[in-house]
């Protein structure tokens, strides 16, 4: 068949692909649908026309078939509602949300504005998290479809850099981010929660968790320079050298990447515990200007450290496991 032929097939087969619902029976529409649906190929798409939002068809979807499918509004009313629904292709349903920001950095900010962890939380799907949050699903997925289509400045390519090179960034910029900033957050927190807490007792805690997560990173950030991330570099030698490499005395790299782990969700939960004291970080009227410089400071500190972890958690350390694996393997 010649291929001009071949591509107005396919393409005449996804346009012929639309079920207008409202022509059905109430009783025999879910079930056409189903029957649709089941009826397709991984990567091929159905398009559903509707006279109200099908939203109740999502959940049942998802209840019965799981998470094999994408859902994208083409039309969202008054009169008509429009629904291209794709079955994945397979292994797309298991994408964790540390993997969909690694991919593309600007769907971060649709995972920040609904609050949902993508760094230390990042081993999980958009559903699990959507429901340990009670958010509603579909208008996160359906945010995440409209970022990937916008076309705006390039994040830099993490998910493209060599190991050894990550790590150096990640030390050069994040880790001299903490240690600059870190001592300067915990004197204004004490400061502030001594002339402020006994209006403002949530200050107190507050200066706890700050002390706490400036003593863990004190010993953090000298483990991953002193122990973890050199040996994630003579790896990254060896494979470029076609070397075997000398075991560190931890065994498997797998245990401090557990350890980092730990420690991440440590200060992340504390940080989180941070912004609900403070009511994301909102000012009150007695509010004097180091009381003002702290919120502001512990604001950009967790915006750097979603950042830092997530560089960690969802590409180096995967990658450092895998790399690890292969050279056993050799």
């Amino acid at each position: 068949m010649p291929l001009f032929k071949q591509t107005h097939n396919i393409m005449q087969t996804e346009v012929d692909n639309v079920l207008n619902v409202t022509l059905l029976e109430p009783r025999m529409k879910h079930p056409t649908i189903f029957a649709r649906f089941d009826e397709l190929n991984p990567g091929e798409s159905l398009t559903i026309h509707n006279d109200h939002d099908p939203k109740p068809l999502y959940y049942q979807l998802l209840g019965e078939r799981g998470n094999i499918f994408t859902w994208e509004y083409l039309e969202q009313g008054p009169q008509w509602w429009k629904v291209k629904i794709s079955k994945r292709i397979s292994g797309e349903s298991d994408e964790t949300l540390g993997e969909i920001v690694a991919k593309d950095m600007h769907k971060a900010q649709i995972f920040k504005k609904y609050g949902i962890d993508f760094c230390c939380g990042g081993k999980k799907t958009v559903k699990e998290a959507c429901e340990e949050k009670g958010i509603d699903v579909t208008l996160v997925e359906q945010e995440l479809q409209k970022a990937g289509k916008v076309v705006s400045n390039r994040p830099l390519p993490y998910n493209d850099w060599n190991l050894d090179f990550l790590a150096d960034y990640i030390v050069n910029t994040h880790h001299t981010y903490v240690k600059n900033n870190l001592p300067e957050i915990s004197g204004y927190a004490a400061k502030v929660a001594r002339v402020h807490g006994s209006n403002h007792p949530e200050l107190l805690r507050i200066n706890q968790l700050v002390e706490a997560i400036s003593s863990e990173f004190s010993s953090h950030l000298v483990k991953e320079e002193q122990v973890l991330f050199p040996y994630i570099k003579r790896m990254v030698e060896a494979k470029n050298n076609k070397e075997s490499v000398q075991q560190s005395s931890f065994g498997s790299v797998k245990g401090p990447i557990n350890m980092m782990e730990i420690e991440h969700e440590s200060a992340g939960k504390n940080m989180s515990e941070i912004r609900t004291l403070s009511n994301d970080f909102t000012l009150p009227e007695d509010a004097c200007a180091s009381y003002s410089l702290l919120f502001r400071l512990l604001e950009e500190f967790e915006e750097d450290l979603h950042t830092h972890v997530h560089l960690e958690n969802n590409i180096l350390f995967p990658k450092a496991l895998a790399l690890e694996k292969e050279l056993v393997t050799k």
